[in-house]
């Protein structure tokens, strides 16, 4: 890494080989394998990131269990409390409780019901409150001063951070001729921890953030515009619908990140539906985004070596069956 960007930066990536270290034994070490199919109809090798054979579906677990192995005992004691829209939320609640500590999770009132009931499954004490995630997370800190526990940040905390970057670790540990790398951003953790390290290893890989249009905050920063509005609608995508990028990851992303794109809903739903129709596997919306960036971007990506992160496979049953019928309908395959 040069010396601009490693100059004062949050992380470095001694970081994150460190909590590659701390969390080996308890996470997977999940495969990036080529997808043929995909590699052909798009034009550009692919290779995915299978981050849904995590226990929780989820890369979360990751960042969660190196912040938690971080704690005293006396943090550990009093217990922890995250915010989360679901994959983190899952992540800190299994964690915590193999690791004997109390967890709260806040998630937002809309979260998907499967999210929400993996979590209680966990242990974890769950509070529904608001209806986005800044809701939750302002609920989330005022709890944590009252009860006095230790905020798990899902996204703005450099431990967390690190420990999601050992994604991109493994990734060109697996395959180093990558040329580019396409992450999922909501907050920011996931792509700041990946590009620390893959610049690292490899200062002329090319990162590139992938955001829903409808929560474009981190893509708005990033393009220097001040007058963008992050949409609070409803997006497929609700793991990455977050209307404020953290501080600590703003300044990674960048430093680090080569560009931020932006999908629709309709490119995420037929990602979903590739995922499933081809490579025979769950996505949900959070985790489709990369895949969606490369199939509405060809162009832009045709001829590469490229990394695909699918991100995680938590999606309700009925939203997946809807859009499963609807891309049977598009491609003809059904009539009414």
């Amino acid at each position: 890494m040069n010396e601009r960007s490693s100059k004062n930066a949050v992380i470095c990536p001694e970081d994150v080989r460190s909590a590659a270290a701390s969390i080996r034994r308890l996470v997977r070490r999940t495969s990036f394998q080529k997808s043929f199919t995909l590699s052909a109809i798009l034009g550009a090798e692919i290779y995915i990131k299978f981050e849904s054979e995590q226990f929780t579906a989820a890369f979360k677990e990751r960042g969660a269990l190196n912040k938690l192995l971080s704690l005293n005992d006396d943090e550990r004691r009093r217990g922890v409390i995250a915010m989360s829209a679901g994959n983190h939320a899952k992540a800190v609640a299994w964690h915590a409780y193999k690791l004997g500590i109390p967890a709260t999770i806040v998630m937002p009132k809309n979260t998907p019901n499967v999210k929400v009931e993996d979590t209680r499954r966990f242990g974890a004490n769950v509070v529904l409150e608001g209806t986005e995630f800044d809701d939750s997370a302002r609920h989330a800190r005022n709890l944590a001063k009252e009860l006095d526990l230790t905020m798990v940040h899902p996204y703005d905390d450099p431990i967390v951070m690190a420990g999601q970057g050992t994604v991109a670790l493994e990734m060109l540990e697996q395959v180093p001729n990558i040329d580019v790398l396409v992450i999922p951003v909501g907050g920011g953790g996931l792509i700041s921890g990946m590009a620390c390290i893959a610049k690292s290893i490899k200062p002329e890989i090319k990162v590139v953030g992938v955001q829903c249009a409808k929560y474009p905050a981190v893509k708005n920063a990033f393009d220097n515009v001040t007058n963008g509005n992050s949409y609070n609608g409803i997006t497929i995508a609700e793991g990455i619908a977050v209307k404020t990028p953290g501080k600590f990851t703003l300044d990674c992303i960048e430093r680090w990140v080569d560009d931020v794109i932006t999908v629709s809903e309709e490119e995420i739903d037929e990602a979903i539906y590739a995922y499933l129709n081809i490579e025979k596997t769950v996505a949900e919306g959070a985790g489709a985004v990369s895949l969606a960036a490369v199939m509405a971007n060809r162009q832009y990506f045709a001829g590469r070596c490229v990394g695909l992160v699918l991100s995680g496979a938590n999606i309700d049953a009925r939203i997946l069956s809807t859009i499963l019928m609807r891309n049977l309908a598009r491609s003809g395959l059904i009539v009414q």
